[in-house]
Order: C-alpha cells, then sequence, then structure tokens
C-alpha cells in the first residue's frame, strides 16, 4: 500500500469557512515591550479563560497526514527534559501569555521522541494523523489531535 501523501496546512485550514469571519482570537504580540498593554486590554478578558473551548473543527481533516508549523506549550515531561505531551499553538505565547485561542486553534500532540525543554522557544514542523477530536487539558481544550507525530524544526 503506497504511504499517505502529507498535507502541509495553515492554521485557517482548521477551521470551517462559515466561522472564519467571526473568530475573534488575540493577535500574537510581537513586540514584546507591548505585552503588558496587551495582557491588561480588558477586551481579552482573564488570561487563564479559554474564549472558545469547543470552537467548530474540520471534520473532513479527519484522518489526513498532515503537516502544521506552531510552537509548543508542554503538558507532559519526562524525567530526561524531554516534552513528549504538548498543545501546539499558531503564536509563541498561546495558554500562557494571552488567553488560549479558540479550540479549532489548538491540536494536542503525543510525540516519542519528543522535544528538549530548552528548545520550546522556536517553532516546529508536526506531521502525523490528524483526527478531529476534542482533547481537554488544565490549559486549554484543543479540537485536534495527532498522536505518534514526527517532529523538526521549523525553517523559513
Amino acid at each position: 500500500m503506497p504511504a499517505l501523501a502529507v498535507e502541509e496546512l495553515a492554521w485557517g485550514d482548521l477551521v470551517p469557512p462559515e466561522a472564519r469571519d467571526a473568530m475573534g482570537s488575540p493577535q500574537p504580540t510581537h513586540d514584546l515591550s507591548a505585552l503588558a498593554d496587551t495582557l491588561s486590554d480588558e477586551e481579552f478578558g482573564d488570561p487563564a479563560v479559554q474564549v472558545e473551548p469547543a470552537a467548530p473543527v474540520v471534520a473532513e481533516l479527519n484522518g489526513r497526514e498532515v503537516k502544521l508549523p506552531g510552537y509548543i506549550v508542554p503538558l507532559g515531561i519526562n524525567d530526561d527534559g524531554v516534552v513528549n505531551e504538548f498543545l501546539l499553538v499558531p503564536y509563541f505565547g498561546a495558554c500562557i501569555h494571552v488567553p488560549p485561542p479558540p479550540s479549532n486553534q489548538i491540536v494536542y500532540v503525543q510525540s516519542e521522541t519528543g522535544i528538549k525543554l530548552e528548545a520550546l522557544y522556536q517553532p516546529f514542523w508536526i506531521t502525523g494523523s490528524m483526527q478531529v477530536e476534542a482533547v481537554e487539558s488544565d490549559l486549554a481544550n484543543a479540537g485536534y489531535k495527532i498522536a505518534d507525530a514526527s517532529i523538526e524544526p521549523y525553517t523559513y
């Protein structure tokens, strides 16, 4: 049986077309000097509260081999300092410095190889079989899951 083709996705591909205009997630803050203003902005509310924990997902992505870039929010760290269970998010600081994005902008990932804890400040490509499955964690709900993911540094 031939290997499935891997489809490179962008984060907008995880949002159904009819829901794209209604998304009100905070935009990433690239100028860290403005981070305090973003955090105190009443528009975004409590940074610990996810705005849309059950956002609509794209059912057609279920079972597809995908490759998606993003940042790592660790959930599980082994004794060797390797993160092998994490949330993949579209921008740095999501779930930590600003409210978590909608659940359709978060992918729960498990990987045997994992990522060293000190490498988490850079973006990564995550590749694997996408499952349209709600996953709850203490930090945020995810609308998608990739188990047995492969990980590689994101290069520009």
